[in-house]
């Protein structure tokens, strides 16, 4: 096997490893809580293990960090080359300001448009039942806002815009390149159904792919990914305390 296809086997790897570490840790909680409650209580399992889904996001997040940065190091890139920096004649509060805005657009139409067509989608037919990933996401508020708030928008945005999509620029033209980086990044959410891989990969995807390309920097797509997890984030502490 050649270097280059040692290489481009990495990309695929590193944007495959989200879903199959979320996969392991579902595994491995279902293990671990069955192994707590001796076969005593096992239709309480599954409870258990959603209630722990905040903790397993903080989890494979920091494993993602590693997978990432080791894959960055054996392809020779910095953190510059896969767009952590402003472009020629860009600022950086700009650049941040020009993410946050459509972030935060993105963010209200997903509270009030997008979750609402989700439950009522998922009450039609989805493999997760209507209201289930709320749920799980809210059970532990700390490990959750950790996860989707100060680890997710930036290992994502380095993962799926910044390392993957510009590996994935170098053997694809352009539109492959952004409909596999949209599709990376929604079934990435695998765990919170079928529709909300499309809203995650084709709505979230789309509009941080578009910021990566058009601006030239993951800082814009970054800038709005924190701004809809922030808005997200709240969205989700209001309706389980309300």
């Amino acid at each position: 096997m050649n270097n280059s296809t040692q290489k481009f086997g990495r990309v695929w790897w590193t944007l495959l490893a989200a879903p199959i570490l979320f996969f392991l840790a579902i595994v491995a909680a279902s293990i671990y809580f069955g192994f707590v409650t001796q076969g005593q209580n096992v239709e309480a399992i599954p409870e258990m293990v959603a209630a722990s889904t905040p903790y397993q996001l903080v989890v494979v997040q920091i494993w993602l960090l590693l997978i990432l940065m080791k894959s960055m190091k054996r392809d020779g890139l910095t953190w510059k080359d896969i767009g952590w920096k402003t472009a020629e004649g860009q600022g950086l509060w700009r650049e941040v300001l020009i993410g946050i805005i459509p972030g935060i657009a993105l963010a209200l139409l997903y509270v009030f448009i997008l979750y609402p067509m989700l439950t009522s989608l998922q009450q039609i037919w989805d493999y997760v039942p209507a209201g289930e990933l709320l749920t799980s996401l809210g059970a532990s508020l700390i490990p959750f806002a950790i996860a989707d708030v100060l680890l997710a928008p930036f290992i994502e945005e380095s993962i799926y815009r910044g390392y993957g999509l510009t590996r994935l620029l170098g053997k694809f033209s352009q539109p492959a390149a952004v409909v596999l980086s949209c599709f990376f990044f929604g079934i990435l959410h695998w765990t919170g159904g079928f529709w909300y891989i499309l809203l995650t990969g084709i709505i979230a995807g789309g509009l941080f792919v578009w910021l990566r390309i058009s601006r030239k920097n993951i800082i814009a797509p970054f800038a709005a990914h924190l701004a809809l997890n922030i808005v997200e984030t709240i969205f989700i502490v209001m309706t389980i305390r309300g």
